[in-house]
């Protein structure tokens, strides 16, 4: 789960991470409020949507006056931003955060993530902060400082110093940059976060550090011990699709292709999507429906799934160990018979009572085949689609 980056900033001053002063605002007459409270010019008025690269796309603005205030956010706000990260559709913003200018001496990049390969939280930081940061990543990865913190030890001074000296701040920012990382890490594990990003993080001309920007991924399978985040959920900046699916407890993802592929078990779901691929297709969405699939759950997955007018063809790949096979044809056949779905269905399926489960198939009258095997099935609906 994504929150926005004034939510963020929120969660960062609880755990006093100095941040910019500023609040958020929905209206141009509230930004100019806002910038009014602040008392100091410049201010930045920014768009708050999900995405990066905002100030490319034109939703970062500098004003030097309440009236520039009001005219830029009265043009943010409403309008759709697009940056690399939203897709050519781009996004609504409707609100902006006004907050007060600094005196940026130096920005930097800092970021916190889990390392599943070391089994650690992997913090990455780098001299070369700003906008192009994946730029640096990709052309000049040896400027990114890794530092590793086993979970199970904690964040210790070294780990901080570490990678403050690799920045090579001057030295009265050192103490401000190693409180801070160390902070963050604390959020970072308190909140079971995926991901925390600061960039940039600016040293000011007096050598404080603060986060001029601030990024937080939540992993979602955690969200059931941190209840006081479900307030901060924005699903307007999620795919409609993914919101429904989540109301079901049914793992969805949406993509671009024509194949829609229902699926019980993630590992499985992947090996699905890259035999559609294998066979020429492209599929056009994950879906788990897990182990435990009721009936019920068949029938949203299929509504789900076929709520996307790409979708030509649809791939149910099942294999039957706490879902029998029986019980997922029947499911099958009557969220079909009540959808009055009109795309073909090629269905594969191995495990408890699988000829059962065919013959449930064979005999339904609808539009559905069968396959022998996972590749059999791939090339059925790939020749389906073409």
């Amino acid at each position: 789960m994504k929150i926005h980056e004034y939510q963020a900033k929120e969660l960062f001053a609880k755990y006093h991470v100095p941040v910019p002063a500023g609040g958020v605002a929905d209206t141009p007459t509230a930004a100019s409020q806002i910038a009014g409270t602040i008392g100091r010019f410049p201010v930045a008025v920014k768009a708050q949507i999900h995405a990066g690269g905002r100030g490319k796309g034109g939703g970062v603005k500098l004003a030097r006056s309440i009236e520039e205030v009001e005219t830029h956010a009265a043009a943010i706000l409403g309008m759709t931003l697009v940056t690399p990260q939203t897709g050519p559709e781009g996004r609504k913003v409707k609100r902006v955060l006004v907050e007060e200018g600094l005196d940026i001496a130096a920005e930097l990049y800092l970021g916190l993530t889990a390392d599943r390969e070391t089994a650690s939280v992997l913090i990455m930081a780098s001299a070369a902060g700003g906008m192009d940061i994946e730029a640096v990543a990709e052309q000049s990865p040896e400027k990114i400082i890794r530092v590793h913190v086993d979970p199970l030890a904690g964040i210790s001074g070294y780990h901080c110093r570490e990678a403050a000296y690799g920045l090579g701040l001057p030295g009265p920012a050192v103490k401000p940059f190693m409180k801070l990382l160390e902070a963050i890490y604390h959020l970072f594990v308190a909140y079971d976060c995926s991901m925390v990003e600061i960039n940039p993080l600016v040293v000011t001309g007096d050598n404080r550090v603060i986060a001029l920007d601030a990024k937080i991924t939540f992993d979602d399978n955690a969200l059931f011990r941190q209840p006081d985040l479900k307030d901060l959920r924005d699903t307007d900046e999620e795919d409609p699709l993914d919101v429904e699916a989540s109301k079901y407890n049914i793992n969805y993802i949406n993509m671009d292709g024509t194949v829609g592929n229902m699926v019980n078990g993630a590992g499985l779901a992947m090996a699905v999507m890259d035999t559609i691929k294998l066979a020429g297709a492209e599929p056009a969405n994950f879906l788990d429906v897990g182990g435990g699939a009721t009936a019920e759950m068949i029938e949203n997955g299929f509504r789900i799934i076929l709520s996307d007018e790409k979708v030509k063809a649809l791939l149910i790949n099942i294999f039957g160990g706490i879902l029998r096979c029986d019980i997922l044809a029947r499911g099958v056949v009557e969220a079909a018979r009540k959808m009055e779905v009109k795309v073909p269905i090629v269905v594969r399926m191995e495990g408890t009572n699988v000829e059962e489960g065919r013959k449930i198939l064979a005999e339904s009258g609808l539009k559905i085949s069968t396959a022998v095997d996972l590749k059999d099935a791939g090339e059925q609906v790939a020749r389906l689609v073409a």
